[in-house]
């Protein structure tokens, strides 16, 4: 039997300046080729676009066959070692991004008072800043007792889009809550994303060396770029078999 699941996917650009956010993008883009693959609903919620097709920070929904259990492992800081595009001197760059994997939840399921938020309306805008539209269709909350800020600016209209910003809103606030319920796991949380610290990191894609190491299972997979197009079948892979051996060694 097979389970249909939605989550609510953010990516932010880290330690890096320019080569950070194109490496959220070059990560935004993995997710959705493997999405498209997998026969997945992907929905891009908002976006803050950056030169050189990257992203400073970066919203989708994803919807379908049992996509919390294949993504909930990628939450954490990712660390990427390359010479970036925008390097004259053939320098290795370090620089990470960070990636929150949330399980959209039923509105029933967390409670928002309408007067704890602040929400404020403004134009879509594209690469460098400019506004793709000339109406305030964009909305952003801001849940004033916790101080989460959540936008939406993929649609039309600011009714489709605040419906959209709520729902970043109740998985963020749902997972605050689950966090504050136990506490090691919210201590696991920090480690994880904590700053998006060049040190705080759960894998790394090392270019020079066409590497992918993620340093919780001590996994390493080669062609990067394979992976990159979507092509994430044996990470995946990777997480079950570590998980049965874990199951079974308990």
């Amino acid at each position: 039997m097979t389970e249909k699941q939605k989550i609510i996917l953010e990516i932010r650009a880290g330690t890096g300046g320019d080569e950070a956010a194109i490496f959220a993008g070059d990560l935004a883009r993995m997710y959705q080729r493997y999405a498209l693959k997998k026969e997945w609903r992907f929905s891009v919620l908002d976006s803050n676009q950056t030169s050189h097709n990257g992203y400073k920070s970066f919203v989708a929904e994803i919807s379908g066959e049992h996509v919390y259990d294949e993504l909930k492992q990628e939450s954490g800081v990712h660390r990427v070692q390359r010479v970036p595009e925008t390097e004259k001197s053939g320098r290795i760059h370090t620089s990470t991004a960070s990636v929150a994997i949330l399980p959209k939840v039923e509105p029933t399921e967390v409670t928002i008072n309408n007067q704890d938020l602040e929400i404020s309306f403004f134009r879509s805008s594209g690469p460098g800043g400019q506004n793709v539209n000339k109406v305030e269709t964009a909305v952003r909350i801001h849940h004033k007792p916790s101080g989460i800020i959540v936008s939406s600016q993929a649609e039309r209209t600011q009714q489709r889009n605040r419906e959209l910003a709520m729902d970043i809103l109740r998985a963020k606030l749902y997972e605050k809550q689950q966090f504050e319920k136990h506490a090691e796991i919210s201590g696991i949380r920090k480690e994880q994303v904590g700053s998006a610290d060049r040190s705080e990191k759960i894998r790394t894609y090392n270019f020079p060396q066409d590497r992918i190491t993620d340093h919780r299972i001590g996994k390493k997979i080669h062609n990067i770029e394979k992976v990159l197009d979507g092509n994430f079948d044996a990470i995946v892979k990777a997480f079950r078999k570590a998980a049965k051996a874990k199951k079974k060694s308990v």
